[in-house]
């Protein structure tokens, strides 16, 4: 192969313009793996490549000379030639200003359509989206003249305190195609790829320009949560079919007041696009947050108290009803709902109402202090935060108080002298199967034959222990207040064997020392767990913890899927949420929720520890910043 004209001997020009690329039709000189083996690590945001556009009206740009050596992966300098290896494949993917366009520069990005992304537009199709986003520029444009998405596929940037989500300056050029590597997709346009403000960016310094995306941010995000809303009422809530399949006290139990909800984002919506209309350059939009926080979005607190009647009407509907779940079936496949199941519908509300405060305090972060704009910015998060407190603390009473009236209905005292097991500060933490043990010859613990378990029922102030008659119903064995009990962990380096003649398993051991003040005796019970990990939620639960120090410095992990909790001692999650890890334990951690103190149980496989320690203290600052608005 003969070198390109002009080139130093040993180097070769990778482009699909060097003479050696023509010479070989439309074949590229690039090694097959360079797509691959050159990309970044993918982050937890949506990565997007932009690929060069080459214009007909445009000179031609002069292509970089890339020699062997800049392939070389060891030694120094790893990291530059890995930038230029990036820099060379884009180059060298962008198609000659006469040719047609190559495969990979018209692929349609990731969403889109509900497609994932991998699948290339004809040439028809391509050539419609370049005639309406040109025609959008001469009218000015908007994020609304694209198909808007569905709030459950996107993550606001805002969710992150500054640099976690990688927050980069927005690219002033208008890329006509991308390539959107999945991870999370991103909300509609940002504000800097507005064709309205392209001629007044340079006039317009950073932090302006950040605090610019973090109110667009706003706007745009609710844009993809009313659409989503407006797909749960109309393919779901109103679909007569669906409703013909359940009690009518069932279908308000399972929608609630969505409807309400849904044109409550409407008009909030319709107020922030208004503004947005008014000048390109949003001066507020706080002041609209503060009045619909203060006088529309009481109806959020209903919604979310329900979510505990919502849940359990979800769940018997799905095992019980066979007509219910095949037409739940049927809507779920359908191409407006993309796929994605009721449940990710119906905890809309609770995921928008909890990210507001977060997105609110970005704007704060954004915003030069001492000024109007900051204190309007300030007492609206302090608004919607206490909006978000009575949402929470309505569905958590909800739950509890109702959790609390089926166990004593199931619950036979005996001889035990009963007491009134319903009160507004007692709630259940815990229940649980736990084995009776004794101990012989201090090497083996073996289960008694005749009851081979107690079932422990912990509140916040009492312990009870019992033992099953039956699925639902408990006989009292004992109980005592918490100022009471203690906890202590037998032999807890070693894990004492349960012989059998079939084999053997181990059992993990920890004892309860219950004092009977009125009797004026100590009662011990030797239990044991079936794991590790059962033990250490029992003895998590059972010790009393002391209040985080939020100065301390606890290692921190991001939540990258949702998860919601199956024990009264689990913490839900959220996507982009930021936890503090307290324990670990065989897969599990134990943490608090910085947004709001909750703390709880969760699989660890659903975060990634966060390393960085910059973007650490950024989130213990946002943590104390949430803390004072009382989240």
């Amino acid at each position: 192969m003969a070198d390109a004209p002009n080139e130093p001997q040993g180097s070769a020009l990778l482009s699909s313009q060097s003479p050696a690329a023509w010479k070989m039709s439309k074949r590229q000189l690039i090694p097959k793996n360079l797509a691959v083996t050159s990309r970044p690590r993918p982050r937890h945001h949506t990565t997007v490549v932009t690929l060069p556009v080459v214009r007909e009206d445009q000179p031609t740009p002069a292509l970089p000379q890339v020699s062997w050596e800049d392939y070389d992966s060891d030694g120094e300098g790893v990291g530059f030639r890995r930038n230029r290896r990036n820099m060379s494949y884009r180059v060298a993917v962008a198609a000659p200003p006469d040719s047609a366009p190559l495969p990979l520069s018209t692929q349609k990005p990731m969403g889109e359509g509900g497609g994932t992304g991998s699948q290339p537009l004809s040439s028809q199709e391509s050539d419609k989206k370049t005639l309406r986003r040109k025609s959008n520029q001469r009218k000015g444009g908007s994020f609304k003249d694209d198909p808007p998405r569905l709030y459950q596929e996107i993550r606001e940037r805002g969710l992150h305190s500054e640099g976690q989500s990688g927050d980069s300056e927005p690219t002033d050029e208008q890329p006509e195609r991308d390539i959107v590597v999945k991870s999370y997709r991103p909300t509609q346009l940002t504000w800097s790829q507005l064709p309205q403000v392209q001629d007044i960016l340079h006039s317009i310094g950073a932090e302006q320009r950040k605090r610019q995306e973090a109110m667009f941010e706003i706007i745009t995000s609710e844009f993809s949560y009313q659409h989503s809303l407006s797909i749960l009422v109309r393919h779901f809530k109103n679909n007569k079919e669906l409703k013909g399949t359940m009690t009518q006290t069932e279908h308000h139990h399972l929608f609630s007041n969505i409807s309400v909800i849904q044109a409550i984002s409407q008009r909030f919506f319709e107020e922030l696009d208004r503004r947005h209309q008014e000048n390109p350059v949003i001066r507020d939009i706080s002041d609209i947050v503060q009045t619909h926080a203060t006088h529309h979005f009481q109806p959020y607190i209903i919604y979310c108290s329900n979510e505990t009647f919502q849940q359990r009407t979800l769940q018997k509907l799905l095992a019980s009803n066979t007509t219910f779940k095949e037409v739940l079936k049927r809507i779920e496949s359908s191409a407006e709902c993309g796929g994605l199941p009721i449940i990710s519908f119906l905890i809309l509300p609770m995921q928008r109402v909890t990210r507001l405060p977060l997105l609110l305090d970005t704007i704060c972060q954004k915003t030069p202090e001492k000024t109007f704009e900051h204190g309007s910015a300030m007492f609206a998060l302090k608004t919607i935060s206490k909006l978000v407190k009575k949402c929470n603390d309505g569905a958590r009473t909800m739950e509890r108080t109702e959790q609390m009236y089926t166990i004593q209905k199931h619950m036979d005292f005996g001889k035990i002298k009963p007491f009134p097991l319903i009160s507004a500060s007692r709630w259940l933490l815990k229940r649980g199967e736990l084995l009776v043990c004794t101990e012989e010859l201090s090497i083996f613990w073996k289960p008694y034959k005749s009851h081979k378990s107690f079932h422990l029922l912990l509140f916040s102030d009492v312990l009870i222990v019992t033992r099953k008659k039956s699925e639902e119903s408990f006989t009292v064995i004992d109980y005592a207040t918490m100022d009471n009990v203690e906890v202590e962990l037998d032999c807890s380096d070693k894990q004492p064997s349960q012989s059998s003649k079939t084999g053997s398993s181990s059992l993990f051991p920890l004892k309860l020392v219950m004092k009977k003040n009125s009797e004026g005796r100590t009662e011990q019970i030797a239990l044991a767990a079936e794991s590790q990990i059962d033990r250490a939620r029992w003895v998590t639960a059972l010790r009393k913890r002391k209040q985080t120090d939020p100065t301390s410095s606890l290692t921190q992990c991001e939540v990258n899927k949702a998860y919601m909790p199956k024990e009264s001692d689990e913490l839900g999650l959220q996507q982009a949420e930021v936890v503090l890890i307290l324990q670990r334990e065989d897969g599990w951690y134990y943490g608090e929720r910085m947004r709001d103190g909750e703390k709880g149980w969760f699989p660890a496989s659903y975060t990634t520890e966060i390393t960085d320690c910059v973007v650490a203290e950024n989130n213990m600052r946002r943590m104390r910043r949430l803390r004072e608005t009382n989240v």
